[in-house]
């Protein structure tokens, strides 16, 4: 079965493996989910994440280990996807929004790759506003 959009579903399964504190949890594997992973783990909402090579499956996996706060509290509070496949959400590279203030990330698929919002700024370079983490 095809899914509509692939990265609001690794987003929910992120969301929902914290809500319920699990360790880790497995997200169908592509390019551009491995950079978000890649963009939480540098931003420390997350300790680690692993590609699983493909065994039966045709595309492979990455597993994505979840990081905790001392009171056993999830350190992402929140995620939300803000481009989506029916409203796709673009903006200028002085248009990225902060997240509450700076404390949270905005992921961003620009020319240059994807990257988070501070970074974008800073290179002067706007694109689609994949997601917002905090």
């Amino acid at each position: 079965m095809s899914m509509s959009d692939p990265i609001a579903d690794m987003l929910t399964r992120i969301r929902n493996a914290a809500g319920a504190r699990h360790k880790r949890v497995d997200v169908p594997a592509s390019k551009i989910k491995l950079e978000i992973a890649r963009i939480l783990q540098k931003e420390r909402f997350i300790s680690s994440y692993k590609y699983l090579q493909p065994e039966e499956e045709p595309q492979g996996a990455i597993r994505i280990y979840l990081k905790y706060t001392p009171d056993d509290e999830p350190v992402i509070s929140g995620l939300q996807r803000e481009s989506k496949p029916g409203l796709r959400r673009y903006c200028g590279s002085n248009d990225i929004p902060r997240v509450f203030g700076g404390m949270g990330v905005s992921i961003l698929s620009t020319s240059r790759g994807i990257m988070t919002g501070r970074e974008a700024r800073k290179i002067g370079v706007g694109g689609e506003l994949l997601c917002s983490v905090w």
